[in-house]
């Protein structure tokens, strides 16, 4: 049996997991509502182990607070995220990482990926690191790809389309919720098309 691997991305309605410097959003686009937050404390609260790219864990550490008795209070979702056991695929990174609980990999992250669903005793979630995880869809490794997709519209400032230059898939719904009024959750089975 092979370990579950979730794809976790945040984006726009046009589909963009970011936005540019003329971008004045702030964190979640500043849409996050209190359903929203309690949902992803309780998502990342499940037994799990991360797995991100290299980019997107050195962006994580240039944004992400410290661990503090503070950042529990301020920021109880990307603290929890900081410290589940985590694994940073890199073939650039040295260590050690400024991370709690964070092991190293370097390699191609197809292989590694593989490698861990056969491995780990618990489901694997990754969060952003998106070409890392194109390829992962590519290679049949993504078993969900939660996509949670903000009320705004960033034609203007969005940057990094998250499946730009991907490949095309069948999407089999597996859940769909509204967080706070506003903000679409939606959970797909991916399918590489033909």
């Amino acid at each position: 049996m092979t370990a579950e691997y979730t794809f976790d991305i945040f984006c726009s309605l046009d589909g963009f997991g970011s936005y540019g410097e003329a971008g004045d959003w702030g964190g979640y686009w500043g849409k996050q509502g209190p359903e929203f937050l309690e949902r992803r404390l309780a998502l990342l609260g499940e037994e799990q182990r991360m797995v991100l790219g290299a980019t997107t864990f050195r962006q994580f550490v240039q944004v992400l607070p410290p661990l503090t008795a503070q950042s529990e209070v301020d920021d109880p979702v990307n603290t929890r995220m900081r410290k589940l056991p985590t694994t940073v695929v890199s073939t650039t990174l040295r260590g050690p990482l400024d991370w709690p609980d964070a092991t190293l990999v370097s390699g191609d992250a197809v292989d590694v990926v593989a490698r861990l669903k056969q491995e780990s005793a618990v489901p694997l979630r990754s969060h952003g690191s998106v070409s890392m995880n194109r390829a992962l869809m590519a290679a049949g490794l993504v078993d969900r790809v939660q996509v949670t997709i903000f009320p705004v519209i960033t034609g203007r400032t969005g940057v990094d389309p998250i499946f730009r230059d991907a490949a095309d898939f069948d999407l089999e719904l597996l859940e769909s919720r509204t967080l706070d009024g506003r903000t679409q959750e939606l959970v797909y089975r991916p399918t590489l098309h033909g």
